[in-house]
């Protein structure tokens, strides 16, 4: 019986497959590394997170640090390779805790002055006066204006029904804008 390259790796321990993501970054080998610590690293996840987003984030966290590592050279010895994936894991939990906990630290401290923070109140638009400042426009002005902004309709659309150009719509629209500000009384 022959093996193929992808049953080899199925049957190789932890430790080959570390070492061969380290001589070579096999890509095989790291799906199957990934697909064999995934579910543990879930687990661990779930157990100390208690949040499934959290865990499936944890997998990815973990197994990117473990990859980098692999491929840098810096795990000295590929035997002990889960050992290093769950040492990973302590470390990401903790830093996750950390940000957490760092996270609430700010929001009490802050929490006092944003509370006097307010957002400043929107302006309110004068209806009638805008009404009137859009009668006011040129005809062409205010088609693209109308039809761009309450039809909807793309500046491509636009120039297809006025048989001009997407440029010359976009022209026109600057300028009806420029005039709408400076009827409605806003800052040019």
């Amino acid at each position: 019986m022959v093996l193929m390259s992808s049953d080899l790796t199925a049957h190789a321990d932890d430790a080959e497959l570390a070492a061969r993501i380290a001589a070579a970054a096999d890509r095989e080998a790291e799906t199957e590394l990934f697909r064999r610590m995934a579910p543990r690293i879930r687990l661990f996840g779930l157990r100390r997170l208690r949040n499934e987003d959290a865990a499936a984030d944890l997998v990815q966290q973990t197994m990117i640090t473990v990859l980098k590592a692999l491929r840098e050279g810096k795990l000295r010895e590929p035997a002990r390779i889960a050992s290093f994936v769950l040492g990973a894991c302590r470390m990401s939990v903790l830093e996750i805790h950390r940000g957490g906990r760092r996270r609430e630290r700010l929001l009490e401290q802050f929490a006092r002055d944003t509370e006097a923070w307010q957002m400043p109140a929107p302006p309110v638009l004068d209806h009638h006066r805008l009404t009137r400042c859009v009668q006011r426009l040129k005809e062409r002005e205010r088609a693209v204006v109308v039809m761009t902004f309450y039809d909807e309709q793309t500046g491509g659309d636009v120039a297809r029904f006025l048989g001009v150009s997407e440029t010359n719509v976009r022209v026109i629209r600057h300028r009806a804008i420029h005039h709408l500000r400076i009827c409605m009384g806003a800052a040019a």
